[in-house]
């Protein structure tokens, strides 16, 4: 007697099921494979951007400051020996080493952005627009405008404010004479707005007597005594919002350092 076939035969609508199940499974291999590709060279392509950005910076400060790699190098061996030992003494060579390298890294890395953001500042220093790049390293709680209130298109000498907790700061560019002129009559425009309470303070960037050199200038906005709570500072800033502007006209988005002044309408 011949033995039935016991294999279990699938009726056509289960065959085209399992057919399309396979279909999705493969799509779905495909595109994870394509993601992970796209994974992995994003990953590679930062980390090139990342080395090629410390390289840049490197290369642009030294030619500014020469002796950078000397400093670096000096940074990262006393960082790497004060590591080594100490750990070594707690633990062991290995953790010494372990501990040691990484530091020495940071270290040396601390070095070249200390010196390459002087090397920045004596870039720009003297420049029109000075100010205004210096004022840009101020983090959070600080309102920073960053065209000049005021400026005296012959000149080219400016101020710009900066609103914070120690209240309403005006930081000019140009000769001390007649920056002092120009923040002067600054405040006499602010005055009408601003509560007695709210103190204005006048900061004049540059390396004479009196004056904050630019690689000091955050710093030194920093150390002012604090007069205002933070929701005094958004008022400050909503009320100086509303006053009209003292810089020439110029269209938004020109450079107003690059803008030709208007002849007539200075004679009148």
């Amino acid at each position: 007697m011949a033995k039935s076939d016991s294999s279990p035969t699938l009726t056509k609508e289960q065959a085209k099921a399992e057919l399309k199940q396979l279909r999705e499974q493969n799509k779905r291999q495909k595109a994870e494979k394509k993601a992970r590709k796209k994974t992995n060279k994003g990953s590679k392509n930062s980390q090139d951007g990342f080395f090629s950005r410390i390289k840049q910076v490197f290369n642009m400060t030294r030619t500014y400051d020469p002796n950078i790699g000397w400093w670096m190098a000096l940074a990262a061996l006393l960082t790497f020996a004060a590591a080594f030992v100490l750990a070594t003494l707690l633990l062991n060579w290995i953790t010494g080493l372990l501990v040691g390298l990484p530091t020495a890294l940071l270290a040396a890395m601390i070095v070249m952005n200390r010196r390459a953001e002087k090397a920045a500042f004596a870039r720009i220093e003297g420049r029109p627009g000075a100010a205004a790049a210096a004022l840009g390293t101020l983090r959070r709680g600080w309102i920073v405008e960053e065209e000049p209130i005021q400026m005296d298109p012959k000149t080219q000498d400016a101020v710009f404010r900066v609103i914070g907790r120690p209240g309403v700061i005006l930081v000019t560019e140009g000769p001390a004479g007649r920056a002092h002129k120009l923040s002067e009559k600054t405040r006499k425009r602010l005055k009408p707005v601003l509560r007695d309470e709210v103190p204005v303070h006048i900061i004049q960037t540059g390396r004479g007597e009196n004056q904050v050199p630019l690689p000091k200038l955050s710093k030194h906005i920093k150390k002012l005594d604090k007069k205002l709570t933070k929701h005094e500072v958004h008022e400050v800033d909503k009320r100086m919002s509303a006053l009209p502007s003292a810089r020439p006209p110029i269209p938004k988005g020109v450079d107003p350092y690059r803008a030709r002044p208007d002849r007539k309408a200075l004679r009148g």
